[in-house]
């Protein structure tokens, strides 16, 4: 079953578990998630690569499993429809969106306190479960700390929703299956009513609406830039640059000296442009039933032939 996960999504899942266990296992010796953690900005401790590192931290075992569940059931999906670099790239983006919505939370949360015209060495009392005690506002805003995969994770989720929006799934307590689109509509809604709500709770909410958030707008552009991530090869990459060197030249108007490409038997024609549509119409439907056939019996009752033309079409958005 683990060698059928795609690419990206398994060592993400590793990598995930790998650094759970180290945290355990070194927890006498190095708090590997104090080091990795996303500290507040002003925050003695903060550093630019915690927007990366946090996101491989957890708090403990419901926190990794749940973030590696729905990142094992709804990863695999969107990795296989759109290829592993877009996939890559988009989780990265939600998680360090996410990221930069709990900075955002947390630097309004410290203006509308009396910190903001405090020294970092000011002692402040600060109330702790054994009592008040005394300590720096560097080292108070040093606890103030952000770790998981749940905003990247939500993003994930965001991107079903997107590209399956009629696709029926169940949700826990319901009875009854709901589409997609109104799993993420309903998610969404609890995690705003939970950030107005459950301040006291140490769950990042705005974290998880910032992954959505920074997962919907990169869509966006990427539907109106369909090959803005179209990259390749190094060798595809100068095969395209040649292909569209060579239309430039073609569609320019000859000079006097010049003979007239635009002349029948040079250049492309208007029956050229209409095979060309054709095609282009008969691989999306293609890719299409292919899909269709994904939403019914799973990634896995696809032949070999239409794993590799799924593979190439999402190579070629």
């Amino acid at each position: 079953m683990f060698r059928n996960i795609p690419t990206v999504t398994k060592n993400l899942l590793l990598i995930n578990v790998v650094v759970f266990l180290a945290t355990l296992v070194l927890s006498s010796q190095f708090d590997l998630a104090e080091f990795g953690k996303l500290h507040f900005f002003l925050a003695p401790d903060f550093h630019l690569y915690q927007l990366i590192t946090y996101q491989f931290l957890h708090a403990d075992l419901t926190h990794i499993f749940f973030n590696m569940f729905a990142l094992w059931m709804f990863g695999c999906v969107i990795e296989r429809v759109w290829g592993p670099q877009r996939y890559l790239i988009y989780y990265l983006v939600c998680g360090i969106g996410a990221g930069l919505c709990q900075e955002l939370v947390q630097y309004i949360e410290y203006s509308s306190s009396e910190l903001a015209g405090l020294s970092i060495d000011s002692m402040i009392p600060v109330q702790t479960n054994s009592g008040t005690i005394m300590m720096t506002v560097g080292s108070y805003l040093n606890s103030w700390g952000t770790i998981g995969a749940s905003g990247a994770v939500y993003g994930i989720l965001l991107a079903f929703g997107m590209t399956f929006p009629n696709e029926r799934i169940f949700i826990f307590p319901l009875p009854v299956p709901i589409k997609a689109k109104w799993f993420i509509c309903f998610y969404a809604a609890i995690e705003l009513f939970s950030a107005m709500s459950s301040r006291g709770d140490h769950v990042a909410h705005m974290a998880h609406l910032g992954g959505m958030l920074f997962g919907l707008l990169l869509i966006l552009y990427w539907r109106r830039h369909p090959g803005s991530l179209n990259l390749g090869s190094g060798r595809q990459f100068f095969e395209n640059m040649k292909r569209n060197f060579d239309a430039r030249r073609a569609s320019k108007p000859a000079s006097n000296n010049q003979t007239d490409t635009r002349q029948p038997g040079y250049g492309p024609t208007r029956e050229d442009d209409m095979e060309y549509n054709r095609r282009k119409q008969e691989r999306q439907a293609e890719v299409d039933a292919i899909l269709d056939k994904i939403r019914k019996s799973g990634y896995d009752s696809l032949t070999k032939e239409e794993k590799q033309r799924l593979f190439e079409a999402s190579r070629e958005r």
